[in-house]
C-alpha cells in the first residue's frame, strides 16, 4: 500500500512538473484587414504627401500575453493619395507611385514585413526587427509596435532608395532644387485584432 501511495505521489509530483515546464506555442491572431490601417507619408523640399494602402494579410504571434512574431502582406496596388483631391493631382500621383519610378505595382504588387526579433521594452511595447520586401528587395527595418487590447500599432521609417526608389533622390541626382524628395517615408500602421 506505501509503495502504490508513493508511486502515485511520484507520478503526480512529476507529471506537474512536466506540464509546469511544458514551453507554450504560440498563437497566432489574424489581423481583421478591412478594420486596420496603413497611412503613408512621404516629403519633398515643398512640402508632403500622405495616403493610404490596403494591408493585404496578417498576424501576430502571440505567446500568452507577449508578442513573439508576425508577418503581413500589403496591398501596394491600392496605394492612395489622401491630401489631394481629384483633379487637383490625385489620379497623377497616385499613377505615379504605381508606376517604375517608385513602387512598379505591375511586377511588385505587393510588399511583405516578417518579424525576425522582438525585444519587449515594457509591458506593451516591443522593439521589432523585420524582414521587409519592397519591389522584389529585403533589407531590415526596425519599428516599435504598441499592443492594447484587440489593437496594435506600429511605426516606422523607411529609407526608399534602399528598395531601388531613386526617382527625385538628391541623394543619387544634382540640381533638382525644389523638386527634390526626401529619401526617407513613414508608415503608420493601426491594426485591429
Amino acid at each position: 500500500m506505501k509503495k502504490s501511495l508513493l508511486s502515485l505521489v511520484f507520478v503526480a509530483v512529476f507529471g506537474f512538473t512536466a506540464t509546469a515546464f511544458t514551453p507554450i506555442e504560440s498563437e497566432k491572431k489574424e489581423v481583421k484587414v478591412s478594420e486596420s490601417t496603413v497611412t503613408w507619408k512621404g516629403y519633398k523640399v515643398t512640402g508632403s504627401h500622405e495616403g493610404t494602402i490596403n494591408l493585404k494579410s496578417g498576424h501576430l504571434e502571440m505567446k500568452g500575453k507577449k508578442l513573439v512574431g508576425g508577418e503581413f502582406t500589403i496591398d501596394m496596388t491600392s496605394i492612395s493619395c489622401s491630401d489631394l483631391q481629384a483633379g487637383q493631382g490625385k489620379e497623377k500621383l497616385e499613377g505615379h507611385l504605381q508606376s517604375e519610378d517608385f513602387f512598379g505595382v505591375e511586377n511588385n504588387p505587393t510588399s511583405k514585413l516578417v518579424f525576425t526579433s522582438v525585444k519587449a521594452m515594457n509591458d506593451n511595447s516591443y522593439t521589432v526587427t523585420g524582414d521587409l520586401t519592397i519591389k522584389g528587395i529585403t533589407k531590415p527595418v526596425t519599428l516599435v509596435v504598441s499592443m492594447f487590447e484587440n489593437k496594435a500599432t506600429a511605426t516606422v521609417k523607411i529609407d526608399r532608395t534602399k528598395y531601388d526608389i531613386k526617382y527625385g533622390s538628391g541623394s543619387f541626382f544634382d540640381n533638382l532644387g525644389d523638386k527634390a524628395i526626401y529619401d526617407d517615408f513613414d508608415l503608420v500602421v493601426d491594426l485591429a485584432l
